[in-house]
């Protein structure tokens, strides 16, 4: 079996619509190749979700057609958030779930991601296999062996339901004006109803979605139209979700944002006694991980993805995680990244303590940090770029244990992310550009 994979990114496949693997044939061809290891692990059954993006509607009827190919039954979900198919593929006991999502992307790209038949990532060996066997001639099994297909009428119902059902606070969200932006993606039919259901005065942006505008300067990675929705309505507080709706981010009541990092801090010390550790990752803030050691909390860190910061979790026997772009991960309520659950915990922290957000995060500090994405051709020899590694370490040895920069290549775009962190908003955003520049000329 190979050693690296071909087509598999962080999180599942992803590219331009049309193009790579992301096209009409290919992903028929994946759909096939999927349910083909499927069928040789003794599995029958899968289930489909996607976003809001128009092209959804042409990769699921292939998607569709390569399982029934293979042998394999499918169950249509329609439009649901990332998490909901994770959750669902659970209780209707399907031996896997695919949404066909690019998460945050525009809508011309778009991707397909992967789970188990217990609603968690597939396994890197599962990936490889999938990829092995998409490297076959396609064989479709005979016509009283094909696959069946059927859609759900409930799914969304049910999702609602379980997203309530994780809210703890001993009182319900009555006297909260929440604005939600659900960047015109999955959750525009599940949140608002979860936060009313609840009790919360709800003001919705972002709800309208026609295949077009999903994550069009709004939701989780565009927060300007939340944070000035909150100022103008008075609301306690502002949540936006991203286009599939696996991450959120907050908005306080001033209008100041909360990313990945802060919503961590906020659940992490919120418990009485306060959890032993947590999870995040080689982009989490550093002034995260100070805040935390002063409250006696450890702090892990792993490669960027909601996958490893999962296995962090498991491996130390933990139930928070998170990313700094809103992956959170609350293992004590559902088993992936769910912007609506994890939200749910922090209003159920701010109805319990009788404290606003910007109250509950008062004390955790950020440094200052630029993040910095750069389009490349190729990100081939990253790692091995001598000076780049010395101008690296040039600057680190500047910065001394005030500061951190790391420089990745993106496993989802052709980009090289250069993210420079410290206590000196000066110095951080000189030893930026200086990266910046030196990557451009060595890789664009």
């Amino acid at each position: 079996m190979k050693n690296q994979k071909k087509y598999f990114g962080t999180d599942g496949i992803r590219d331009r619509v049309g193009k790579g693997m992301i096209s009409p044939d290919q992903v028929l061809k994946l759909g096939w190749a999927t349910g083909k290891v499927m069928k040789d692990r003794g599995e029958s059954c899968v289930m489909i979700g996607k976003d809001t993006r128009i092209s959804g509607y042409m990769f699921e009827s292939a998607l569709e057609a390569g399982f029934i190919a293979a042998g394999i039954d499918v169950l249509l979900l329609g439009p649901m958030p990332t998490p909901a198919v994770a959750y669902l593929t659970q209780t209707f006991h399907a031996d896997a779930g695919i949404v066909i999502s690019a998460s945050h992307n525009p809508h011309y790209d778009n991707g397909i991601k992967f789970f188990s038949a217990k609603g968690k990532k597939i396994t890197d060996e599962i990936e490889l296999a999938i990829e092995d066997s998409f490297e076959q001639s396609l064989e479709i099994v005979s016509s009283e062996e094909l696959g069946k297909a059927r859609r759900i009428n409930d799914a969304a119902g049910r999702y609602i339901e379980f997203c309530k059902s994780t809210y703890s606070a001993k009182k319900k969200l009555d006297g909260l004006k929440i604005v939600l932006d659900c960047a015109h993606g999955a959750t525009y039919h599940i949140a608002p109803s979860v936060f009313s259901e609840l009790g919360a005065e709800v003001i919705t942006i972002g709800a309208e979605p026609d295949g077009l505008n999903i994550n069009q300067n709004c939701g989780a990675t565009h927060l300007a139209p939340l944070q000035e929705a909150v100022v103008s309505h008075s609301a306690d507080l502002g949540i936006a979700f991203d286009g599939d709706g696996d991450r959120v981010m907050m908005v306080d009541g001033k209008g100041r944002t909360l990313d990945g990092d802060a919503i961590l801090y906020v659940l992490a010390t919120a418990n009485t006694p306060v959890v032993s550790a947590v999870s995040g990752t080689v982009m989490s803030n550093l002034g995260l991980e100070n805040a935390l050691r002063e409250r006696g909390i450890q702090f892990y860190r792993t490669s960027v993805g909601d996958r490893y910061v999962m296995d962090s979790l498991v491996e130390n026997g933990l139930c928070y995680g998170a990313e700094p772009s809103g992956h959170v991960l609350c293992l004590d309520k559902t088993t992936t990244g769910d912007g609506v659950v994890a939200a749910l915990q922090v209003l159920s922290v701010v109805v319990d303590s009788e404290k606003s957000l910007a109250e509950l995060s008062e004390s955790l500090v950020m440094y200052p940090q630029v993040l910095k994405n750069v389009p490349v051709d190729s990100a081939a020899g990253l790692d091995e770029n001598r000076l780049l590694q010395e101008r690296v370490v040039f600057f680190e040895e500047k910065m001394g244990d005030k500061g951190r920069i790391l420089i990745r290549a993106s496993g989802t775009e052709p980009l090289i992310r250069v993210m420079v962190e410290g206590e000196c908003a000066e110095l951080v955003e000189e030893v930026a550009i200086d990266l910046v520049n030196l990557v451009k000329s060595e890789f664009s």
